[in-house]
């Protein structure tokens, strides 16, 4: 099972970044703000990333695929990794359909 994780950024902006079950990162966040558009953020991804019409394929200047994901607005909501193919690109969208809508949320910017 898939699993969003909330980090602070050195700027001390908030992201998250969406996990595979084997702990692969297959989705991350532009930079946020307050934590709560984080979160927000995460509730979007949910929702949109069932709709195929949500995600952009594109292809980076070294070759490489990629695909972002974006709301209904068109704002991108996370951007994947960098693919060796279109393939392994699709795949990685697959990924993300199938982890985003039941995976739990770790915040990492919690000290205990």
């Amino acid at each position: 099972m898939g699993k969003f994780t909330i980090t602070q950024r050195v700027n001390h902006e908030y992201q998250f970044n969406l996990k595979a079950g084997n702990g692969e990162i297959i989705l991350i966040s532009e930079g946020y703000v307050q934590k709560a558009s984080c979160q927000k953020g995460i509730e979007s991804v949910k929702v949109n990333s069932q709709d195929d019409s949500r995600y952009d394929k594109r292809t980076a200047v070294n070759g490489k695929e990629y695909f972002v994901l974006k709301a209904r607005n068109g704002e991108i909501i996370g951007k994947s990794q960098l693919y060796s193919s279109k393939t392994a690109m699709e795949n990685g969208i697959h990924s993300v359909k199938s982890n985003a809508s039941s995976a739990e949320t770790i915040d990492q910017t919690i000290k205990n």
